[in-house]
């Protein structure tokens, strides 16, 4: 068996902690908390839909959220398509307009784009060169149509770090919804919703050393915000996501949150100080430059380009790192980055991209080895 790469590519997804496993295997085998959560009339059903009301709670807990504002979905794609749709169909009579970021991510920008075919318009801001939104820019795109602004906490390709704090007092004070895609933000960033402006809030367990196929949205209690339901066939998550609830999921979302928070700090500064370490040896190569505000991003976070470099070549030189050169949901596109080009990158740039993102089972050896690696293959690439 030959040697799996180096795994850099933690934005696209994260291995399950042991830890979370641990947490989620008594509800995968053959022992009370096998049972179906809706089942309340025997020990199983009740088992299991306690679980699922502890893990609510806990995860509640991590971001400071209520329990009863939690709906577990399918991840934070499934989240963010009820947020957009499910607010914008129950508060049309008040409008139909809706803002988001060029850059978001493709279920925001897709989801935006179903909804014109709904009547609804569209308004897609352009990001500063950096990555970041210009306030007044939103500022500027509000109207008294406006029902609505998406913007993602932090970018999954750049990494640059919105401020949805100042985002959230523009938009409350003028009564407009905040919807905010939290997906590459949870673990690496405080999160307090009792401290923010934000209605709405997507979050992925995969993204977070969780499991596949579970996530959440945040949907504010006080002043409640109305959904109108997508799914339908059963009550579960207060009718807002019908269909068996997957308890094992649940509860290794929850875990693997409490114990991202719990690491939070120590862990952040650690990917820190790798990234740094990481920039610093690989800024020598030629004709590199980085893509996104280079100090307000997550800190395990590297975006690169390369103006002098065959596109096609990049990543077979680098087949000993597991990188990628876009975002997983665009990593089989043959168009060049919608968010490097937003950044004002041309063409050949946005191609010769890498995302190189580190986590927490990266070790300094690893990065060594990277460097190495890069130092000795790219120069070999460059044209004149």
């Amino acid at each position: 068996m030959s040697k799996l790469p180096i795994y850099l590519d933690y934005m696209a997804t994260t291995p399950i902690d042991p830890l979370v496993l641990e947490e989620m295997l008594p509800f995968m085998q053959t022992q009370a908390g096998f049972g179906n959560a809706a089942s309340v009339t025997h020990a199983y059903g009740i088992a299991a839909l306690k679980a699922v009301e502890t893990a609510r709670a806990t995860f509640a807990q991590t971001i400071g959220a209520t329990p009863e504002s939690i709906i577990f979905t399918s991840g934070a794609t499934e989240a963010t398509n009820l947020a957009l749709i499910g607010a914008s169909r129950f508060y049309q009579r008040k409008g139909r307009h809706i803002i988001t970021l060029a850059t978001e991510h493709k279920s925001v920008l897709a989801t935006c784009e179903y909804l014109t075919r709904e009547g609804f318009s569209v308004t897609y801001l352009m990001p500063k060169p950096n990555g970041l939104l210009d306030l007044e820019t939103l500022k500027a795109a509000l109207t008294p149509e406006t029902i609505l602004v998406s913007i993602m906490h932090v970018n999954n390709e750049i990494g640059v770090i919105q401020d949805i704090n100042a985002i959230g007092a523009l938009l409350a004070s003028k009564g407009i919804l905040f919807h905010v895609d939290a997906a590459q933000s949870a673990g690496k960033l405080a999160i307090n919703l009792t401290n923010l402006n934000v209605h709405l809030m997507s979050f992925s367990a995969h993204k977070n050393y969780g499991p596949k196929g579970v996530g959440a949205l945040y949907v504010r209690q006080r002043p409640r915000v109305r959904l109108e339901a997508l799914s339908f066939g059963g009550m579960q998550e207060r009718g807002l996501r019908a269909g068996t609830q997957p308890v094992h999921q649940i509860v290794g979302m929850s875990a693997a949150f409490v114990l991202s928070e719990q690491l939070r700090e120590q862990e952040q500064a650690r990917l820190l100080a790798l990234r740094q370490y990481l920039w610093h040896n690989i800024r020598v190569l030629p004709n590199i430059q980085l893509n996104g505000d280079e100090k307000i991003r997550v800190a395990n976070n590297l975006n690169v380009s390369f103006t002098h470099v065959d596109a096609s070549k990049l990543l077979p030189a680098l087949s000993e790192l597991a990188i990628s050169n876009a975002s997983a949901c665009s990593a089989a596109s043959q168009h060049p980055s919608y968010v490097l080009k937003a950044l004002g990158l041309k063409d050949k740039q946005a191609f010769s991209a890498l995302r190189i993102s580190l986590g927490r089972f990266t070790t300094e050896e690893d990065i060594d080895n990277t460097i190495s690696i890069m130092l000795k293959r790219l120069p070999s690439l460059m044209s004149n």
